[in-house]
């Protein structure tokens, strides 16, 4: 076994992405990367793309690589963990991006020493801009952390968090895309509305978001609500238009979403 070789096993979206960052953003040597799914098409296809190693089962990926990331559905993940049960080594990493399965749940699957890690990746992630919650399990080193991360960094930020908040991170940042889609479709329906052509509006909204976005980056010191006030003259079109937000409850709505997602969360790693 070579200590650099990286298995994947699930070739969905998200594993397919993680998959090609590793190889063409972080620089591993292709030929390090294994690659496993029972869509042997799908294995094919991103072998072929990324020259790297589309592993004929699992005993050849988990063999072969000390560092394994497991992107599969969260109810394959059992059946997936009992199949390598006899295999795992006492100096692997398991990394799950399944949602809802917990760090103690894989443990259970896996021999007592095993090292477990948990991801929380959002959708942004295809295109290297994603934010990743990470949790490690008592057995994971802070230097084989670092190292998950310094992998993780093709998809975007990873965030540590204690595990207990990972459903939040699940409501607040897994969901978090989902909330920003929307804002983003109401916006271009109201430019549609005050009078643009549907592509205008699209362009002129999502270049806001952007730019918006940036500026937060770029001031990473200032609250939020200080560049809204930059921007709301007393009297003016913006004051007017926060009016009608407060008016019609827009942050008491998003609060409670992000509550409902997270407590949706909980009642599916519960059940």
């Amino acid at each position: 076994m070579n200590e650099g070789k990286i298995g994947l096993i699930g070739c969905g979206a998200m594993g397919s992405a993680l998959a090609k960052g590793i190889v063409k953003r972080v620089g591993i040597d292709p030929a390090d990367v294994y690659l496993f799914d029972l869509n042997r098409d799908r294995v094919d296809e991103l072998a072929l793309e990324l020259n790297a190693v589309g592993a004929q089962n699992l005993e050849e990926l988990v063999s072969q690589c000390r560092q394994i990331f497991i992107c599969v559905k969260p109810q394959d993940i059992e059946s997936l963990l009992y199949s390598i049960k006899s295999m795992v080594r006492q100096d692997q990493i398991f990394s799950s991006i399944a949602a809802g399965i917990t760090i103690n749940f894989i443990e259970s699957c896996l021999p007592a020493y095993s090292k477990v890690v948990r991801l929380m990746p959002n959708t942004p992630c295809l295109l290297g801009e994603g934010t990743i919650a990470i949790s490690a399990g008592d057995n994971v080193t802070a230097a084989e952390r670092d190292q998950i991360e310094a992998l993780l960094k093709s998809m975007g930020i990873t965030i540590r968090i204690p595990e207990y908040l990972m459903d939040a991170a699940t409501g607040l940042s897994g969901t978090g895309p989902a909330y920003v889609f929307l804002f983003i479709e109401t916006m271009i329906d109201a430019g549609v509305a005050v009078g643009f052509r549907r592509d205008v509006a699209s362009e002129m909204v999502i270049q806001n978001i952007i730019g918006s976005a940036r500026m937060l980056q770029a001031n990473n010191n200032q609250h939020p609500a200080e560049l809204r006030n930059s921007v709301t003259s007393p009297a003016g079109t913006t004051t007017a238009a926060m009016h009608v937000l407060e008016e019609s409850g827009f942050r008491s709505c998003l609060l409670k979403s992000v509550i409902a997602a997270t407590k949706q969360a909980e009642k599916l790693r519960r059940g």
